[in-house]
């Protein structure tokens, strides 16, 4: 009961040939395969750099990385700090 014979697949089979026919069946499978064929080139497209990367140009970086306040005066003005005692 829980398996399908080779006679249960042919009537199956038959069965969506006549409600789809033939020719909507092969359209489709023909658009799964552009699909396919349109997938595959733009995963190709894009595994290859980019012009400006394969001009060596490297990326400006976009901004800069300000340090905390009091280093920065404390830095700037020459002065040490220096570790209380213990």
């Amino acid at each position: 009961m829980g398996s399908f014979s080779i006679w249960h697949w042919a009537i199956v089979l038959m069965v969506v040939l006549l409600l789809f026919g033939s020719g909507k069946i092969s359209g489709l499978m023909g658009d799964l395969a552009t699909g396919i064929k349109s997938f595959k080139k733009n995963m190709k497209e894009d595994d290859e750099p980019d012009a400006s990367m394969a001009a060596g140009e490297a990326a400006k970086p976009a901004g800069t990385i300000q340090g905390p306040a009091g280093a920065a005066t404390t830095a700037a003005a020459g002065q040490t700090t220096s570790r209380p005692a213990a």
